[in-house]
C-alpha cells in the first residue's frame, strides 16, 4: 500500500497488524481520486470515517486536502494511522480519534466540524451504516456540494439519502466504490 500521487507519492504506507481491517486496493483508490480530481487546492477538508490504516485521508492530504480528521474504533488501526501520520509530518494537519463512528459524529458536531470529503468504509457486515449517513447529514457535518465516498459490498445495495446523488459509482470484484454528492434537500434548506 502506496501513496499514489501528490506530496508523498510512491510513500509506502503501514498496514494495520491481522485480518480485521480491509484496506482499500491502490487500483480501486487511484480509480477514486481520477473520478473526484487528480488534486486539491481550495483548502479542502477530510473526514475519514473507519480509517483503518488511514489511507484514503493520507492520499487526500498528499494531493492538497488541507486537514483530515482519522476516525477508528479500533486500536491497532489507531497506532497504525498515528504511525502512518509521524512517517510523512502530517501531525499539524490531521486529528486522530478512537471512538464508534456515531460518537465521533457527535464530537465533531460538538466542535462545529463540517467536511468537503467524507471516506466512508465501514465494514461490510455493518448494519447501520445507512443511519450513520443520516446522522451526518442531519448535523450538517457534509459540507453543501461535499461529496461522500461510501464502499460498500457489491452484494449490498445501499439506500441513499434523498438529499444525496450519486456522482459516480463502480464495481471492483466484491467491492462496491459510490460517491455520492450533497445536492441539497428539505433538511437543507431548499
Amino acid at each position: 500500500m502506496r501513496v499514489i500521487a501528490g506530496d508523498f507519492k510512491g510513500r509506502r504506507l503501514k498496514a494495520v497488524p491481522g485480518t480485521g481491517t480491509r484496506p482499500t486496493s491502490d487500483k480501486v483508490k487511484e480509480a477514486l481520486f481520477h473520478k473526484l480530481g487528480p488534486f486539491f487546492s481550495d483548502g479542502e477538508t477530510v473526514l475519514d470515517l473507519f480509517a483503518g490504516t488511514g489511507n484514503l485521508g493520507i492520499e487526500a492530504l498528499s494531493r492538497g486536502c488541507s486537514s483530515a480528521v482519522f476516525v477508528d474504533k479500533a486500536q491497532t488501526a489507531v497506532k497504525t494511522v498515528r504511525s502512518n501520520i509521524d512517517a510523512l509530518n502530517l501531525g499539524e494537519r490531521a486529528e486522530v480519534y478512537r471512538s464508534e463512528a456515531s460518537k465521533a459524529i457527535d464530537r465533531l458536531e460538538s466542535r462545529g466540524r463540517s467536511f468537503d470529503l467524507v471516506f466512508f468504509d465501514p465494514p461490510y457486515a455493518e448494519e447501520k451504516a445507512e443511519q450513520l449517513v443520516g446522522k451526518l447529514l442531519n448535523c450538517s457535518m457534509l459540507k453543501e456540494n461535499g461529496m461522500l465516498i461510501w464502499e460498500h459490498a457489491a452484494a449490498k445495495a445501499a439506500a441513499f439519502d434523498e438529499r444525496l446523488s450519486v456522482f459516480a459509482e463502480k464495481n471492483y470484484g466484491d467491492t462496491t466504490l459510490t460517491i455520492l454528492q450533497l445536492t441539497g434537500g428539505p433538511e437543507n434548506g431548499e
